[in-house]
C-alpha cells in the first residue's frame, strides 16, 4: 500500500491509501481521482518497484512535474519530500511504515490480495475517512462554541453560528454519488431501456427504483454516516433532473443561479452573491443537465455550437457555454422568475418605486404611450416590462417578441413569438428583426419586444410611428440620455445609412417615456427616473424628468441604499391628452415632497428652503 497526501495549491491537505500500483486522473475508475480541466482522464501512474516508488507520466494535458520540473515518461524512484505537481494539485508519496512527514494519523486497512479487491479497500478507506472528518468537524465546532461563549456577540439575538463544511467529507460524499451514478448508467445500458419513449414521470419512477436497488445492494459498503434518502435523491436529481439545481430552483429567496464549473456553484440571494456548498459530481453531469434543458426547445449545444440561450418550463432564463470556449468546464447561468406573478403593488412594497410613479405608469400604458425600460444587466428590466405589459387592457390584441420567451402576460388575446438560431448547417435562423416585421402583418394593438439589441430597433420605431402606439420594449443603458445614444447606434446597425438627424426625429416622435431601472451595489433594484421625451431642439432630443430617486449618498442601518422618491415639479406634455382620454391625474403627484430632516439636526429656514428647491437632497 502507498500513502499519498493530496492538497490544492492554496487549500487543505487530505491523506489517502492506495494499492502499490494506481492510476491518477479524473477518470471514474482511477484509484486517485482529481477533478479539474487541467487533469486528464488518466494523467499519471504510480507503481512500487524493488528500488522504490516510480512515477509515470501517461501524456496528460499540462504534463506532470516533480519538484517543479516537468518529467518525460518515467521518473524514479521518488525520494522523501518529492512533490508531484498535477494541474492545481500537489502530491507527496510514502510507503506504508515509512515516515510521511505529515504528522497525521494513518488509517490502517487490510492490504488487498489482488487488484480485484481495490474497490472494497477503497470503500473501507472512504468509510474511515468520513468518520474521521465528522469527528474533526465536531471538535472544531466545540472549539468555536467555547471561543464565543460568554462574549457580547454570542448573547445577541440571532447570532449566526456557521461551521464551514469539511472539504474531505464533501469530497467523499461526492465520490459515493459518482459511484452510484456510474453504476446506474451501466445498469440502464445493460437493460437496453428506451428512455426516449418514456414520459418524465415514468422515467423518474423507473430510475428511482433502480437507484434504490443499487443503494440496497451496496448497503454494507456505504458509510453509515451517509444519509441514504439524501443520497438517493441527489443521484436521482442528477440522473433525470437538474442535480443540485433542483433545490435551488425551489428556493424562492434565490433570484439567480451561477454554475462556474461542476464543483463551484454561486447563487444570488437578496441581491448578494453567495457560494453554495452543493456541487455536481463532474463535467459530464453538468453537460447532461444543459442538454435536458435545451433539447425540448429544439436547441442544441456541442463543440460546433458551444453557446445557447434557453428557458425553463417556468420561464426562467438560461444561458450555457461549454468547452472549448469555457476553459474551466461547462458554465450555466439561470435567472429565475418568481413563481408568483408580481404586480406594481409588490414593487411599491419592495421600495422599487413610489405609489405615485406606479399610478402614473399605469395611466401611461392604458393611454397607449410608447415606453422604453432602460437599465443595466440584472437591474430588473424584464420584470418591470412584465408588470407594465399587464397594465394593457384585457380586450386588446398583444403580440410579444423575444429571444427566449420570458414574459408571462395574462391576456386572452395574446400571441407569443420566439426567435430561432441556425441549425447545424447554418440555416433556418429567424431573428428578432424578422419577427418584428412579421408582427406588423398580424394586426397587433400592442407590440412588446423583450429587448432591442440590434437592427430591430429601427423596425420598432417605425411601428411606433405607424399606428402601433402603446408598444413596450427594454434597452441596455445606464441613464435615459445613454438610452437615446444607444438607440441611435442600434438603428445605424440596420445598415440603412440614415442621417443622424432623421434617426433622432424618428426617436423623438416615436418614444414618449424612458423608465430607468438601476441595480445598486447593495443589490437593491430601484426605478431611479421616469423621463419624458419632449421633442427636438437644435438637432438634439430634449428630455424632461418627471420623477426620480434622490439618493442620500449613504446606506441605511439595513445596509441598503437610502433616499427618497420625488416628483420633479414638471407636468408631462401629454397631460391634456390623458385628461381628454378619461385619465385625469392629480397634479400634486409631480410636486416634490417636504424635505426629510434627520432627528436632532438643526436646520435654518434658509437651508429648508434650499432643500425644497433641491427636491429633498442634502445640501
Amino acid at each position: 500500500m502507498l500513502q499519498v497526501e493530496i492538497s490544492l495549491v492554496d487549500g487543505p491537505a487530505r491523506l489517502v491509501q492506495v494499492p502499490d500500483e494506481c492510476v491518477i486522473g479524473r477518470g471514474a475508475g482511477n484509484e486517485i481521482r482529481l477533478e479539474g480541466w487541467r487533469v486528464s482522464k488518466e494523467h499519471a501512474r504510480l507503481s512500487r518497484s524493488p528500488a522504490g516508488v516510480v512515477l509515470e507520466d501517461t501524456g496528460g494535458f499540462g504534463g506532470t512535474t516533480v519538484n517543479g520540473r516537468r518529467i518525460d515518461g518515467h521518473h524514479g524512484p521518488l525520494q522523501d519530500g518529492d512533490v508531484i505537481g498535477i494541474g492545481p494539485y500537489r502530491l507527496r508519496v510514502a510507503q506504508i511504515g515509512e515516515a510521511a512527514g505529515t504528522g497525521r494519523a494513518v488509517v490502517q486497512a487490510a492490504s488487498p490480495d489482488s487488484r480485484s479487491d481495490t474497490a472494497a479497500c477503497r470503500n473501507r478507506l472512504a468509510t474511515e475517512e468520513i468518520r474521521a472528518s465528522h469527528r474533526a468537524a465536531e471538535v472544531a465546532q466545540r472549539r468555536v462554541l467555547r471561543a464565543v461563549a460568554g462574549t457580547p456577540e454570542a448573547t445577541k439575538a440571532g447570532f449566526p453560528m456557521v461551521i464551514v463544511p469539511d472539504p474531505t467529507r464533501q469530497e467523499q460524499e461526492r465520490e459515493w454519488r459518482r459511484r452510484i451514478h456510474a453504476t446506474l448508467l451501466e445498469t440502464m445500458d445493460l437493460r437496453r431501456q428506451d428512455v426516449s419513449a418514456m414520459s418524465d414521470d415514468k422515467l423518474r419512477a423507473e430510475t428511482d427504483a433502480l437507484v434504490r436497488h443499487i443503494i440496497a445492494s451496496s448497503e454494507d459498503s456505504i458509510p453509515e454516516d451517509i444519509d441514504r434518502d439524501l443520497l438517493r435523491k441527489q443521484v436521482l436529481d442528477e440522473a433525470v433532473g437538474l442535480g443540485p439545481l433542483e433545490e435551488l430552483l425551489d428556493d424562492e429567496a434565490i433570484s439567480e443561479i451561477m454554475v462556474n464549473r461542476h464543483d463551484e456553484i454561486y447563487v444570488e440571494r437578496a441581491g448578494r452573491l453567495q457560494k453554495h456548498p452543493m456541487s455536481f459530481t463532474g463535467d459530464r453531469v453538468v453537460l447532461g443537465v444543459i442538454e435536458r434543458i435545451v433539447a425540448p426547445l429544439g436547441r442544441r449545444i456541442d463543440e460546433a455550437s458551444p453557446m445557447v440561450d434557453a428557458r425553463l418550463k417556468d420561464g426562467s432564463r438560461v444561458h450555457a457555454i461549454i468547452p472549448p470556449l469555457a476553459l474551466k468546464g461547462p458554465a450555466l447561468t439561470i435567472r429565475k422568475f418568481a413563481k408568483r406573478k408580481l404586480d406594481a403593488g409588490d414593487l411599491v412594497r419592495f421600495g422599487a418605486l413610489s405609489p405615485d410613479m406606479a399610478a402614473f405608469l399605469d395611466v401611461c400604458v392604458r393611454s397607449r404611450k410608447n415606453i422604453i425600460v432602460s437599465g443595466g444587466t440584472g437591474s430588473g428590466k424584464t420584470t418591470l416590462l412584465n408588470i407594465l405589459s399587464n397594465f394593457i387592457p384585457a380586450g386588446e390584441r398583444v403580440i410579444t417578441v423575444e429571444d427566449a420567451a420570458e414574459l408571462r402576460l395574462h391576456h386572452a388575446h395574446l400571441v407569443s413569438l420566439e426567435s430561432r438560431p441556425a441549425n447545424a448547417e447554418g440555416k433556418g435562423a429567424v431573428s428578432i428583426r424578422d419577427l418584428v416585421k412579421n408582427t406588423l402583418r398580424m394586426r397587433p394593438d400592442r407590440i412588446v419586444v423583450g429587448e432591442c439589441r440590434g437592427a430591430e430597433a429601427l423596425d420598432m420605431l417605425q411601428a411606433m410611428n405607424t399606428g402601433h402606439e402603446g408598444s413596450l420594449t427594454t434597452l441596455h443603458a445606464n441613464t435615459p440620455r445613454d438610452a437615446l445614444a444607444r438607440l441611435e447606434t442600434l438603428v445605424l446597425m440596420a445598415g440603412m445609412d440614415l442621417p443622424l438627424a432623421a434617426i433622432r426625429e424618428q426617436i423623438a416622435s416615436a418614444v414618449d417615456l424612458i423608465v430607468q431601472q438601476t441595480r445598486f451595489a447593495c443589490g437593491t433594484r430601484i426605478v431611479t427616473s421616469i423621463t419624458e421625451i419632449t421633442g427636438m431642439e437644435s438637432g438634439k432630443i430634449q428630455l424632461q424628468e418627471l420623477f426620480r430617486f434622490a439618493s442620500r449618498g449613504y446606506v441605511g442601518p439595513d445596509g441598503k441604499i437610502d433616499g427618497d422618491f420625488t416628483g420633479c415639479d414638471m407636468v408631462p406634455g401629454f397631460y391634456e391628452d390623458l385628461r381628454a382620454a378619461g385619465y385625469p391625474l392629480d397634479l400634486d403627484m409631480f410636486k416634490p415632497p417636504p424635505a426629510r430632516v434627520d432627528p436632532g439636526e438643526r436646520v435654518s429656514p434658509a437651508d429648508m428652503e434650499g432643500r425644497h428647491a433641491g427636491f429633498g437632497e442634502r445640501g
